[in-house]
């Protein structure tokens, strides 16, 4: 089924629909991982965006239960090269198509996605339009123009959960209420950690829990004072969606937390506890999205190959604290990878340690929360 998919600036490519009628909006951006389709489909970091993977082959190991980072699919439409209809792998249940379809959201093959890589790399991210329904390239470019720009957005709002949940096993579980209430649940873990949840990976829990952390994750506009009550070891603030600017709520509970007990942020957790620092953030010309970005640590001199998603960035030129530092930078584009506090429990980086999917060389971050919770206990 032929399908358009046009940009704001009036660029056109043609593909087909492998998941039959469609039309979707969004921010139109590339991923150069070559495995981990699924987990990129579910990840929350991409609500509001369509994503096209550089690597050509798509669907060749399935879908499983397993490798799912949210609760469904995240992106507004998958734009491929070649869909492989096929899958061959022990631990698929079923082909790409038919969990696209399930959860609504358009595939398409047969764009040339070099070439739209190549265009975003030079122009930068842009609003798009894909549909099989209407193929004037003309009225496309217009219903590009009138989608709504990601700047100034609050995308948290579409993706964080609506009461308190916990973690345990692999799995989210209701938390109880007493007397209007939260109360702890009784799992297994040296460490309570509260998890704020601007759109949350699964990985992320995971990698708490196997830390021997009880976790606890809460709603994104949650008060410092229900924080407060709780009393955990340690507050982690998560991955998340869009421009971080606008999460102003967010960002004042983060203020008033700070100094109360050891804070971790990772990607947009790390862009709101900078601004909550005095820091502002920015946005990149086509982001950074895939498992291949070299990260040095400023302390050591070590270089990470990381896994990244994300499309603002901070700056932390206008903080006024002398104490706040920059621990690592990207070797691409110098930007700014992470912060730490000189005296203050906290520290924060825009890339993901959790990977999922992605290389493991940053998991030591999440032993360094677990570190500054025991000397802090």
């Amino acid at each position: 089924m032929k399908a358009l998919l046009a940009l704001e600036d009036g660029t056109v490519f043609a593909g087909r629909s492998f998941t039959g009628p469609c039309e979707s909006f969004g921010e139109v951006v590339f991923n150069t991982s070559m495995t981990g389709y699924q987990e990129i489909l579910t990840d929350p970091s991409y609500r509001g965006q369509m994503v096209t993977m550089t690597y050509p082959l798509i669907g060749n190991y399935g879908i499983n239960d397993e490798d799912v980072e949210s609760s469904g699919i995240q992106v507004e439409a998958l734009l491929i090269k070649e869909y492989q209809r096929y899958p061959s792998n022990w631990r698929a249940i079923k082909n790409l198509a038919d969990y696209l379809k399930e959860n609504g959201v358009p595939g398409i093959e047969g764009i040339d996605t070099r070439a739209l890589t190549r265009h975003i790399r030079l122009k930068g991210a842009m609003r798009g339009v894909v549909s099989t329904t209407d193929l004037n390239p003309s009225s496309l470019v217009e219903k590009a123009k009138n989608i709504p720009d990601m700047a100034g957005l609050d995308m948290v709002k579409r993706v964080t959960g609506n009461a308190p949940v916990a973690w345990h096993n692999g799995h989210i579980v209701p938390v109880e209420w007493e007397k209007d209430e939260l109360a702890w649940p009784d799992h297994p873990g040296e460490f309570r950690v509260v998890a704020i949840d601007f759109g949350i990976k699964y990985n992320i829990l995971r990698s708490l829990e196997s830390r021997g952390c009880n976790v606890m994750v809460l709603p994104a506009d949650t008060d410092s004072q229900v924080i407060d009550r709780l009393d955990p070891h340690g507050l982690f603030l998560s991955n998340g969606p869009g421009d971080p600017a606008p999460v102003t709520y967010a960002i004042r509970t983060i203020r008033d937390q700070i100094g109360k007990r050891p804070v971790f942020g990772i990607c947009l957790g790390h862009q709101l506890l900078s601004l909550a620092l005095g820091g502002r953030t920015f946005k990149l010309r086509f982001g950074h999205h895939g498992g291949n970005q070299p990260v040095k640590d400023m302390s050591t001199g070590k270089v990470h190959i990381t896994s990244q998603n994300h499309g603002f960035c901070v700056d932390m030129a206008p903080c006024k604290d002398p104490d706040i530092k920059i621990s690592h930078i990207n070797l691409n584009d110098n930007t700014v990878e992470g912060i730490f506090h000189r005296n203050l429990p906290l520290f924060s980086v825009q890339y993901h340690p959790e990977a999922s999917p992605g290389p493991h060389d940053a998991a030591y971050l999440f032993d360094r929360f677990i570190d500054l919770m025991k000397t802090h206990k």
